[in-house]
């Protein structure tokens, strides 16, 4: 087993099916995706491509509207 400090890595939230995994760029396009069984992870948000949505039936996190072609 390698452990390594997680704090501080910058990578990406993937929804693979029904799972989410944390993944990690590395050179060369080569990536780690690390399954997430951490019960409360701090995450800051440094995407310009996400928006929050808030309606009756839900809140989600998606793209952006000009992405999405929603004109708020």
């Amino acid at each position: 087993m390698t452990i390594k400090p997680a704090n501080g890595v910058t990578g990406h939230l993937l929804r693979t099916g029904y799972d989410v995994v944390f993944r990690v760029y590395g050179e060369n396009h080569q990536f780690t995706d690390y399954d997430l069984t951490h019960s409360d992870l701090c995450v800051t948000i440094t995407d310009e491509d996400a928006a929050f949505y808030s309606e009756p039936q839900s809140d989600r996190l998606d793209h952006s509207p000009e992405t999405l072609g929603i004109k708020p």
